[in-house]
């Protein structure tokens, strides 16, 4: 799994957000991942729905390639602080 891909799906769904995916569980494990996702449309959204929009942004991956998605979500004022 190309985990550029994953990002670029993240950001394409998200509006002005950067987003860093990882492998939960270290380089032989493909279907665990962690997303940390930062985005000013995040500033007046609770931490369910900002989760939520990452889910949405990667449906057709949920239920095909990922199995577990750890997510964090900041606006970019809380990444800096």
């Amino acid at each position: 799994m190309d985990l550029t891909e994953i990002e670029s799906e993240i950001e394409a769904a998200i509006p002005d957000s950067q987003a860093r995916v990882t492998r939960a569980r270290g380089s032989h494990d493909d279907d665990h991942l962690a997303a940390e996702v930062v985005s000013p449309v995040f500033a007046d959204e609770s931490l369910v729905d900002r989760h939520q929009r990452v889910y949405d942004a990667l449906d057709d991956y949920m239920t095909t390639e990922i199995h577990a998605l750890e997510v964090e979500t900041f606006t970019p004022e809380e990444r800096e602080g």
